[in-house]
Order: structure tokens, then sequence, then C-alpha cells
């Protein structure tokens, strides 16, 4: 028994020194991009050796590879949390709605998903098909609210690549322009009030494209208000707690 206790803690242990390297690795790739960053700066800034990271991932690829599985798996618990999250009976428009515009204030809070994503486009196809989406899920639950809208709107039917890129512009362009958006939005005392500015853009664009009346419109005091109160490590996720066939 004793034998067995000890097990369990040297694989809890190992298992969490793999998620500090992943932890480092994600924030010092979304800092410096993939090229720019070693193995050996890695297992400086995380404290352990550089023998260390081979043997619980044998590259730095397999670490970026890791740390797209985990940020996966978290992103699509959050898109089921988010419908689930959902009054039942709302029509379709509404649903599509509000997916979108909580979708887009998690990403310019935690914008970890975007940062990685813009820097994979720079580096080898690989690691862009990759991290798009390594096995459909995601987007055959985006494609499920989609093909419920188009049923509804056949005579203004959008695209899932159409919505994706929308999300990813207004995403990325707040991640990576942050001091141009305080520049835009000069009246805010804050980045993030400017932030907020930059969300009711795609806010009313949403609701224009999606024909959502303004008395249906939401307008948060802050960002945080969209956000469902979700562990938001994603790199602890292992995707266990969300539906494989919907």
């Amino acid at each position: 028994m004793t034998e067995r206790k000890q097990g369990r803690r040297s694989a809890q242990a190992a298992e969490e020194t793999k998620l500090q390297i992943m932890s480092v690795a994600a924030e010092m790739f979304c800092e410096l991009g993939y090229e720019r960053v070693s193995l050996r700066n890695i297992s400086e800034q995380a404290g352990v050796s550089h023998s260390l990271i081979r043997h619980h991932f044998g590259s730095k690829e397999n670490i970026w590879h890791s740390i797209s599985d985990c940020l996966h798996s978290y992103i699509l618990r959050y898109m089921y949390a988010l419908i689930d999250d959902m009054p039942a009976g709302l029509p379709s428009n509404i649903r599509l709605y509000r997916f979108n515009i909580r979708m887009l204030a998690h990403m310019i809070i935690h914008p970890q998903s975007i940062q990685l994503i813009a820097d994979a486009v720079r580096q080898e196809d690989a690691l862009f098909d990759y991290f798009i989406d390594n096995s459909g899920d995601i987007e055959r639950l985006v494609q499920t609210l989609l093909d419920a809208f188009n049923a509804d709107h056949p005579s203004q039917p959008i695209q899932i690549k159409e919505m994706k890129w929308q999300l990813m512009m207004f995403g990325h362009s707040a991640a990576s322009l942050r001091p141009f958006v305080l520049d835009t939005w000069d009246t805010c005392e804050t980045i993030d009030k400017a932030l907020l500015q930059h969300w009711e853009m795609f806010n009313r664009q949403m609701a224009s494209q999606l024909d959502i009346s303004p008395d249906l419109m939401q307008h948060p005091a802050c960002l945080e208000e969209l956000l469902l109160p979700l562990d938001c490590e994603w790199c602890c996720s292992n995707g266990s707690d969300y539906p494989q066939d919907t």
C-alpha cells in the first residue's frame, strides 16, 4: 500500500512538473514567439533541468503540441459551458449573438489562444494546422449554432469561416494593438475601458448581422461580467468533462 501511495505521489509530482513547464513555455511563446524560445530558455524560466524537459517532452515542438491540446480542450469546455448557460428556448439568432460576444470577451481578457495562433501563422504550416482544430470538435459545435441560425434565416446565411475571421480579427487586434486601442478611444481613462469600447464595436456588428433588437443587446459595465466562473487555468484541463457527441 505504501508503494502505491508513493507511486501516486510520484506520478502527481511528475504531472505537476509537466504542467509547470507548459505554463512557462506558453507565456514565453506568447511574449517572444515560438522561434525565439529554446528548451534551455524554458528550463531556466521554469527552474527545472534541460534533461528533465527532454524526458517529459522530447522537443520544443512537443511542448507546443501539448499546450495546443490543453488549450483546445479548455476552449471547447468553455464553449459548452457558454451554451449550457443560455436559457432554454432562445431564438437561434440570440443564441449565436450571445455566444459570439461572450467568446470575444473571453478572448480579450485571456488572450493566450489568439496570441499563440497568431504566432503559429508565422511558423511552419504544421503548427498552424495543428492549432486551428486538431480534432474538428470545436468547429462542429459552432457549426451546430450556425446551422440553426441559417435554417431560421435562409436569406442571410453565415459561413463559419467568416464568423471565425471576425472573432480572430477583433481578438487579435485587442491582444496585439493595445496601445493603439487606447489611442483610438483616448477619452477612456484605462486600457480596460478602451477594450470595452473595442468590444462594443463587435457587439454592434453582431447585433446588426444577426438582427438583434436594441433592447436585447447586452452592454456590460466591464467585460468580466460576460465571463463564466470557469477555471481559467487552461493547462490543467484534460477535456474529460465535456460531451463527445452533440
